[in-house]
């Protein structure tokens, strides 16, 4: 066989991730919050788009009106999120294994000349409404003592330590090296260390600078005036408290039942980490995504949240003009690219919307039950069997319960709640729900008889009564998972009266 070059024709298929394409697939796992985001910045860059500003119709309020008046058969996002039903079988969601055609510029889902109504208010009433509900900058655990340090020391070598101290605190109030390190370090006595550091275990909060949590406590109580001997000795056996022996505790401190009970109410009262009040970021509000309520009938309905779903128009009258007022090819050229940006934006964003309303609806046929009568009635759910049912790829439907939450009338839940795995019931039965079987866990144990703690083998045969086939070794997974003690520190705990 002769060597040498040729050409060959060969013709093969692949799957090529386009940059919408990529992009659709990170709006679709994103949250409500996260698009609205990115609709603003698209908002900047296109000059095509424009923010929807006309007043949300009420649920009394008769049909609503397409906010994409230009093209009634291409809804944007919003379209979908006002629907006072289920979504059809036959909606088209967006599942990124079948939609090729997403960089195609030529569909029909684009807007109308512009927002035409009166939802939009431009005044300076409007902009400077609620202004005296913003909340003021709070001090940082630094600035509150550093006020503190400037009040209390007037000498100049104290405050040098006082403010060396604060720098090395810790944000819980813990204060790791010691005098002598810290003395040798400044060239000063460990003596005045250690008073600068006792009169700042007195600032505001109470028992900071402390080396562990027993002196912390120990400040705290001094300062209430209530270290005597019986607390002092309560908190030197600190591991017997954590251990819940209240027997070795009474024969520690010398004290009844009830004067432990009292000592340990107090120790309660404590802060363990003073700290931890100051430069904590407030816990992020979780704003639902899909709203469900039911309806006169008995039926579900669900809807996208308004509030936080985007709302963008496609000014095709301004797109007009500019075309024909522009001369320049490369001018024409950045348009068209502009006008299919935005026609690809609203697509997605009405296909997104479409998406999550046909996942959760098909999440709350199947978890009825648990709307109904509560957790005990969650059924087993993964995956495949909502992707098969909506015909969907399951990582479409992964990315689709991503970071999504629904508002119900039991309260809002994240949709990834609602998948558990199964466990098998007994002699072939139905099969049970992880979930479910771990709030009836932690119920037998919240209801037990003090005199028969219930031991983690009585749990399995009582399960297995109920119809549940569960393992020893999976109840003492959920109970410590549920930080429930066994039954040997339960009863320790019981035996003695609180």
């Amino acid at each position: 066989m002769a060597l040498g070059p040729r050409l060959d024709l060969r013709q093969t298929q692949s799957l090529v991730m386009t940059p919408q394409l990529r992009q659709a697939i990170k709006l679709l796992q994103s949250s409500n919050l996260e698009v609205t985001a990115f609709v603003e910045e698209e908002l900047e860059r296109n000059p095509l788009l424009e923010r929807d500003e006309r007043s949300l119709p009420g649920p009394d309020d008769g049909p609503r009106a397409d906010p994409l008046p230009a093209a009634a058969e291409s809804p944007d996002s919003h379209a979908a999120s006002v629907s006072d039903a289920l979504p059809a079988e036959g909606a088209g969601p967006l599942d990124v294994s079948s939609w090729d055609n997403v960089y195609d510029s030529g569909g029909s889902a684009d807007g109308g000349s512009g927002p035409v109504g009166a939802g939009g208010r431009s005044d300076f009433a409007d902009d400077l409404s609620g202004v005296e509900d913003i909340a003021a900058t709070a001090k940082t655990l630094r600035e509150h003592l550093g006020e503190q340090v400037r009040l209390t020391f007037h000498d100049a070598k104290d405050r040098l330590i006082a403010a060396q101290l604060i720098a090395l605190v810790d944000p819980a109030g813990r204060l790791a090296v010691d005098d002598q390190v810290l003395a040798q370090a400044m060239g000063c006595e460990v003596e005045r260390v250690m008073a600068v550091r006792a009169r700042m275990q007195r600032f505001d909060p109470v028992g900071m600078f402390c080396r562990d949590l027993r002196e912390c406590l120990a400040v705290q109580l001094a300062d209430r005036n209530r270290l005597d001997p019986y607390m002092q000795a309560l908190l030197d056996n600190l591991e017997l408290l954590g251990r819940r022996d209240r027997a070795g505790l009474m024969a520690a401190c010398g004290c009844d039942a009830e004067d432990l009970a009292d000592m340990i109410a107090e120790l309660k009262r404590l802060d363990p980490k003073p700290g931890a009040m100051f430069d904590a970021s407030p816990a992020p509000a979780v704003v639902p995504d899909v709203l469900m309520r039911r309806a006169p009938n008995g039926e579900w309905v669900l809807e996208l949240n308004p509030e936080t779903l985007p709302r963008v128009l496609i000014n095709r009258g301004f797109h007009a003009r500019a075309t024909v007022n522009t001369a320049k090819r490369e001018d024409k050229a950045w348009l068209a690219e502009r006008m299919q940006t935005a026609n690809w934006l609203v697509k997605s964003l009405e296909q997104r919307a479409n998406t999550i309303l046909k996942v959760a609806a098909e999440i709350v046929r199947r978890q009825d039950a648990f709307f109904l009568h509560g957790i005990e009635h969650l059924r087993p759910l993964i995956l495949r069997d909502v992707a098969e049912a909506v015909q969907m790829h399951e990582s479409t439907v992964s990315r689709v319960t991503a970071n999504k939450y629904i508002a119900t009338p039991r309260g809002t839940f994240e949709l990834k709640y609602f998948f558990t795995t199964a466990i098998a019931g007994t002699a072939g039965g139905e099969s049970h729900s992880a979930e479910a079987v771990r709030h009836r866990i932690k119920g037998m144990i919240d209801a037990e008889d003090p005199e028969r703690v219930l031991s983690d083998d009585a749990i399995v045969d009582a399960l297995r009564k109920e119809g549940v086939d569960i393992a020893r070794r999976t109840v003492a997974k959920y109970r410590e998972a549920l930080r429930i003690p066994s039954s040997v520190q339960r009863k320790r705990e019981k035996a003695v009266p609180a």
